[in-house]
């Protein structure tokens, strides 16, 4: 029996910093020092904190490294696994704000501290490919007990009580969306786990399929033996290779045990589970155009009602939740729907998973209680903007969302008061943004991905949201005035009020939440022609201030399309706005910040 286990983060973010050549170097070095027999190397899930990966968890000692390179794993080795010191040059830790000590208590670092993990409990604790280390940590537990000691309707009303709203965007209540399904009388019946994440900055899903996939797994199987479903969907886009492989191993072996196929733990019940690769279309997150794309179909929305769970997959009745609502229900099972409803708010039970990312401190997973306020979020456990930079906005819920600011900083993250505020939860990704970042930029990002999404069906969102493109980027190029802001906005309601579905209704959220809290903004690139935070390149002049000018010419020597005159050692520099194509090679090539920007 190992004395000591080493978790190496095995997902998608580590993987991508080498962390397969940190378990090769573990295994060698293991090797040299004879700690096979004590030593467990283990391929985990996300920890969390992305922005200081790729991390190594020495357990039971509660020890994280972090930012671990190759040629860092034999100090490691040697030090702490060989003679039992701490590599404190690489541990994780805190400053505490009060002594300047540095704080190394896993649970009292400030990334951790206000957590609290139901959907992420198992990422970064257990190996996915290995279904007895899920096991060992109750896993399908909830199953055996839904077959064996409650009908259908008692599991859908366990989950009906518990409050749990959909995490995937919407925020519908799950319970009632099986009780829809277990009403209809059909002698076949679908579940469909939407791992079609397509969000600009969103990896919850992802890093769930990836560090826990029987959890998604149990709950398919505990959604159809509650409607009275034999098989399921797990539609994936192609673009998570290694959450597809995890699946493929965690439905195989699940099957090897009996707890999918035939006669599951031998009460007769049958359900079978298929992966359904999709291609990456953001539309596809919409029920009925993912439904369409497991038929085969162009991924195309239809009009509602029917809806799935009357007419779904092959027109059979059909339950579709996001991964993250699934990895929620066997916890929900096992210690009772009371425990659920008391985390979170009234209307907003459990917690949340969020992508926290863009101008903040520590990125990665966040998982915290509904009700935690943005700024717990951003300024505790995201550590504020980095350098110092003042705080602008946060944009929640991706394209779908919209941006918020300062002035909701102390209010509680829940569905129903972001979608007050003019954002939504969408399915978790949180973008902040600091000083830097110029506001009708991030608008036309924001377009720009919904124009190259948008499957085309329905007239708002196929022209409209092109039109509302080329609008924010004449004022981002200098073309703009004051009625193209006012077009913007008649076009951006008329959009939202007519579009076949959700992608195009919540398609010009972007623009009018930003129209709304930084209009000041949009007029000064009409009005001023300027872009107050320097972003849009257009409206950008490159200056040099001849009192601070050298007169060395290394600006001119910097410009490629000979821009800059002037005379060696004799007479300052001068930029030639007309010829001067705004690549800032100038300012970088000047010592002396002469040259300056406005």
């Amino acid at each position: 029996m190992e004395r000591i286990n080493v978790l190496i983060c095995a997902g998608t973010g580590c993987t991508s910093s080498n962390s397969p050549a940190i378990e090769a170097e573990f295994e060698r070095w293991i090797a040299q020092f004879g700690l096979e027999k004590e030593v467990k190397i283990v391929k985990t899930g996300c920890f969390g904190l992305c922005q200081k990966g790729p991390i190594v968890a020495i357990h039971p000692d509660r020890v994280f490294y972090c930012q671990v390179k190759p040629e860092d794993v034999h100090e490691i080795v040697s030090e702490h696994l060989y003679k039992g010191r701490r590599v404190e040059r690489l541990e994780m830790h805190d400053i505490d704000e009060e002594t300047k000590d540095k704080i190394f208590n896993i649970d009292k670092i400030r990334f951790y501290a206000k957590q609290q993990r139901i959907a992420l409990r198992n990422c970064g604790v257990i190996n996915p490919e290995d279904i007895m280390e899920y096991i060992a940590r109750d896993g399908y537990m909830a199953l055996g007990k839904v077959l064996t000691e409650m009908t259908p309707q008692q599991v859908v009303d366990e989950i009906m009580a518990s409050g749990l709203r959909g995490r995937g965007g919407g925020g519908f209540p799950t319970g009632r969306k099986w009780q829809f399904a277990l009403n209809e009388k059909n002698d076949e019946k679908y579940v469909i786990c939407n791992a079609d994440e397509g969000d600009p900055g969103a990896f919850m899903d992802r890093s769930i399929l990836e560090g826990d996939p029987h959890a998604v797994l149990e709950a398919m199987a505990i959604a159809g033996y509650a409607i009275g479903s034999h098989h399921g969907y797990i539609y994936i886009r192609a673009e998570y290779p290694i959450a597809v492989d995890r699946l493929k191993i965690a439905i195989r072996q699940a099957e090897e045990n009996g707890l999918l196929g035939k006669n599951i733990l031998g009460t007769g019940f049958d359900f079978t589970l298929e992966i359904r690769l999709g291609a990456g279309a953001f539309v596809c997150g919409e029920e009925t155009a993912l439904i369409a794309s497991i038929e085969g179909k162009r991924g195309m929305p239809t009009p509602k009602p029917p809806f799935p769970a009357v007419k779904g997959v092959w027109g059979k009745p059909t339950i579709i939740n996001n991964v993250e609502t699934f990895a929620n229900v066997a916890q929900i099972i096992n210690k009772g729907a009371a425990w659920f409803k008391s985390i979170g708010t009234e209307k907003s039970s459990g917690t949340k998973v969020f992508a926290l990312g863009g101008k903040v401190v520590n990125t990665g997973l966040v998982e915290v209680p509904m009700g935690t306020t943005l700024r717990e979020v951003i300024y505790e456990i995201g550590g504020g903007c980095p350098n110092n930079k003042r705080f602008k906005a946060v944009q929640t819920g991706g394209p779908s969302g919209g941006c918020l600011t300062e002035a909701d900083l102390d209010s509680p993250i829940d569905f129903d008061t972001l979608i007050a505020k003019g954002s939504m939860m969408g399915s978790g990704g949180m973008i902040v943004m600091d000083e830097d970042n110029c506001m009708v930029d991030i608008a036309r990002f924001y377009m720009d991905f919904i124009v190259d999404e948008s499957c085309g069906k329905c007239t708002p969102c196929r022209v409209g949201t092109k039109r509302l493109l080329e609008l924010l980027t004449d004022i981002c190029e200098g073309r703009g005035t004051l009625e193209t802001i006012d077009e913007l906005e008649r076009l951006s309601y008329s959009i939202k009020d007519t579009a076949l579905c959700g992608l195009g209704q919540t398609a010009p959220n972007p623009v009018l939440s930003t129209l709304r809290f930084f209009k000041d903004e949009y007029i000064a690139h009409v009005v001023d022609k300027k872009c107050p935070a320097k972003v849009c390149k257009a409206l950008l002049e490159y200056t040099i201030d001849p009192d601070t000018c050298r007169k060395c010419s290394l600006c001119a020597k910097g410009c490629p399309v000979g821009a800059i005159t002037g005379v060696p050692g004799k007479e300052p520099y001068k930029i030639d706005t007309e010829k001067c194509i705004k690549c800032g090679a100038c300012m970088n090539a000047c010592h002396f910040n002469a040259i300056s920007l406005g």
